[in-house]
């Protein structure tokens, strides 16, 4: 149920819509460019951006690489490689080089690896979609001395091949495939086979779906750091229940896809995690205790070294968290730290070894907020590093530079909608101090360099693209601007834009986040209807200082037609707000989140510029469940809602989003119950438009269903669209997101019409 960021998206739970990247290019047309049109976002390539993608750091920060288009070879890609400080610029890798005996197109670059010793590369290729991401495909590595260049995993079906990477000597190639682990010699082409088990329901080296979609797990096994071993996941989905999805449109007869999908309270795959001899051999399994399927392994490393491996494990509650060292010899287990929290715990990224292996770092909310702590490798010593006492958190950790005592990380104490860079000492003596410059507010990004000297920087302000420059630090100095995204600055500065604003509401019980997007010819004379947008779940924040992309843009189109347009973060959105802020929500989705949200657009509405009467919302995945719950809740607030791929009932999801924040169903129900938009589906009186793909692996055509039976026993009146055979995004096929954005704004036109009026001559 995330949106398209931490990703993640619950398939759109972040919601930044790919849609913009998948528009065609069209004719030259004429064209009003003020005006923002459903044809010019949907239908063509005004507004796509430029991007810098795919950079690698080399010799610790000395040098970076990147993807060029080729001048040589039409349509190829070469890959360059720049002296930071000077910008010279070399061809490493030319497109020329990358094309396999018999073929007339060198190969996309999907993804790239150079070997530890520089000296070979290691390319993605021809993928496949699997879930949220290609991360199926083929892989070739080329020798840079030679340019002898080969097919790893030759003789295995096409595009199956999973994670490959280099041991640590850059002479093997592991790799998954269907389920098992293989080891390649890059030179003789031998291959040995480490797993031999793997099935549909006996995962080797990768995860099932909920994994994948809730703990970000793709990437199952580990290299030792001396390659004599590999650390796995192993997952067993036998008895996991498949839910049926239905294509009724790709042949005469329909058939049903099976997808391995454990709902809240039902059975979850067993984990365990294993280490095995990469020349072949038997696995030694890390004696991990309690049952396998009603306890998670969202995290494992090696452990700095090649002696042990590093698990974490969490409970199903995902409100205790154990570290546990696990002998890759024996598989005994020691736990060195306990994390415990009365609501939930999030999995640990940040967790790096230092010190000669005998420390590791680890983000805490023990304070009550997000600091980086620095432990001992047997736990029991555990030292603050941001911690100073003040209220205030990290939000993540950008570079770990041991050499010069540091750590990047970002933060933003002030204003929750920003982000900026700050590093401290790793001693933890002094003050953190911030990096980003004092006149740049907004959202702030970095790929800093392993040596902490030089970072690429994105920076982004809302309504304002994406610009990407190489600085150097800690002065934040730029060296050169790499993109500046010019094009599509002047089309979005050249658009009839109105005022924004950013605000904070008091609701009484907290101050919320908000912003505003004003119509361009605003007089405050008038009165206008006004769309709420929003996600509302731990997943997603909507009010970020961010260029926005085609949300923005549609909202624009919007604010030109004559609408306000709104959003708010209630507590339990995932702002550096501290713990109690986030964990407010916990058991409480569909209760306090829609509490909070009609409460501050009471207040909003208020304004003497608002159309009381012509007020609507709008979500995606968990913002559609939050905007079923708003206009069921509060009708008397809300008149209009637009619900894409919502949840109808938290009992429709899957157990790790929906056991963490909601808790088991069994010892939640009323809590289930309360929060379900299906519970007051009969309190509708309000224009609803249900909106739906029916190839949903994320959030099932089920939740639809389900809920337009309610809405039926209960002779509601309501507008309802479904998109054959679309996943989670509903982006699939020709046309589908001009359609998608035609009828949801031919369903505001209708229903709350656009444009000011004096209050006299409001809607009935």
């Amino acid at each position: 149920m995330r949106s398209l960021t931490r990703g993640a998206f619950r398939g759109a739970r972040i919601l930044l819509f790919i849609s913009l990247l998948l528009a065609p290019a069209s004719p030259a047309q004429e064209v009003d460019p003020a005006t923002v049109t459903l044809d010019r976002l949907y239908g063509s390539s005004d507004f796509r951006g430029d991007f810098f993608g795919q950079a690698r750091w080399l010799d610790g920060g000395t040098f970076y690489t990147t993807i060029e288009p080729s001048d040589a070879v039409a349509g190829g890609r070469d890959l360059v490689r720049y002296e930071t400080e000077a910008g010279v610029r070399t061809i490493l890798v030319s497109a020329s080089l990358l094309m396999p005996e018999g073929r007339e197109r060198a190969m996309p670059i999907q993804g790239y690896e150079w070997s530890p010793d520089g000296k070979k590369l290691l390319v993605f290729t021809n993928s496949r979609r699997v879930w949220r991401q290609n991360t199926r495909g083929d892989y070739w590595v080329l020798d840079l001395e030679t340019y002898d260049l080969r097919q790893i995993g030759a003789d295995r079906p096409e595009s199956s091949l999973m994670f490959a990477k280099f041991d640590p000597a850059s002479e093997r190639v592991a790799y998954v495939s269907e389920h098992d682990i293989y080891v390649e010699d890059i030179a003789t082409g031998d291959e040995a086979r480490l797993t031999s088990d793997g099935s549909d329901t006996l995962i080797n080296g990768t995860f099932d779906w909920v994994y994948e979609e809730e703990f970000f797990d793709r990437d199952g096994f580990r290299w030792s750091p001396d390659g004599a071993s590999i650390a796995y996941w192993q997952l067993d989905a036998e008895g996991v229940r498949h839910f049926l999805m239905i294509n009724n449109t790709d042949s005469v007869y329909s058939y049903t896809i099976p997808v391995e999908y454990p709902k809240a309270g039902t059975t979850n795959s067993a984990a365990r995690v294993g280490v095995i001899p990469s020349g072949g051999g038997s696995t030694t399994w890390c004696d991990v205790p309690g049952d396998q399927r009603n306890n998670y392994i969202p995290r494992m490393e090696w452990s700095g070294n090649s002696d042990a491996i590093v698990i974490q494990r969490m409970n199903r509650h995902q409100n205790t968290n154990q570290v546990m060292l696990c002998d890759g010899s024996t598989g005994a287990t020691t736990t060195i730290l306990t994390e415990t929290d009365p609501a939930y715990l999030d999995a640990v990224d940040d967790w790096n070894w230092l010190n000669g292996d005998r420390e590791f770092t680890w983000i805490s909310e023990r304070t009550g907020w997000r600091h980086l702590y620095r432990v001992s490798r047997d736990g029991k010593k555990v030292k603050a590093i941001t911690d100073d006492g003040d209220d205030w958190e990290i939000i993540g950790v950008e570079r770990i530079d041991e050499d010069g005592g540091r750590v990047y990380f970002t933060a933003s104490p002030d204003n929750a909608t920003q982000r900026y860079l700050y590093r401290a000492r790793l001693n933890g003596r002094g003050d953190a101090e911030r990096l980003t410059p004092e006149d740049q507010p907004g959202t702030h990004g970095y790929n800093i360099s392993p040596d902490g000297r030089y970072a690429l920087h994105t920076y982004s302000r809302f309504g304002t693209p994406s610009m990407t420059e190489l600085i150097r630090l800690p002065d934040h100095e730029v060296i050169r601007t790499l993109v500046d995204n010019r094009t599509l600055k002047e089309t979005v500065a050249a658009l009839d834009r109105g005022k924004v604003e950013f605000f904070q509401v008091d609701i009484g019980e907290a101050r919320l986040d908000a912003w505003m997007m004003y119509p361009p010819d605003f007089d405050p004379a008038k009165q206008y209807p006004i769309l709420f947008y929003g996600y509302s779940e731990p997943w997603g924040q909507t009010v970020q200082d961010a260029w926005g992309g085609g949300n923005y843009l549609w909202h624009l189109m919007l604010t030109q037609q004559g609408y306000i347009v709104a959003s708010v973060d209630n507590r339990g959105t995932p702002g550096p707000r501290g713990r109690d802020w986030r964990k407010a929500l916990y058991r409480k989705i569909g209760q306090l989140n829609v509490a909070d949200l009609s409460s501050a657009a009471r207040i909003i509405i208020s304004r003497p510029f608002v159309d009381p009467e012509r007020v609507g919302t709008w979500g995606w995945s968990g913002g559609g469940e939050m905007a079923l719950n708003l206009i069921f809740q509060y009708p008397d607030v809300y008149g209009t809602a637009i619900a894409v791929a919502a949840v109808s009932h938290q009992k429709y999801y899957d157990t790790i989003y929906t056991e963490k924040y909601m808790g088991l169903p069994d010892e939640a129900a009323e809590d289930y119950e309360a929060g379900a938009p299906i519970t007051h589906a009969r309190d509708l009186e309000g224009n609803l438009l249900l909106v739906h793909g029916t190839g949903d692996d994320n959030v099932h055509y089920q939740n639809f269903e389900a809920l337009v039976n309610e809405l039926i026993r209960h002779n509601k009146h309501f507008t309802m669209l479904a998109y054959p055979n679309r996943s989670h995004g509903i982006f699939e096929g020709e046309g589908t997101r001009l359609h998608l954005y035609t009828e949801m704004t031919r369903y505001l036109n209708e229903n709350m019409p656009p444009g000011g009026t004096p209050e006299s001559s409001r809607m009935d």
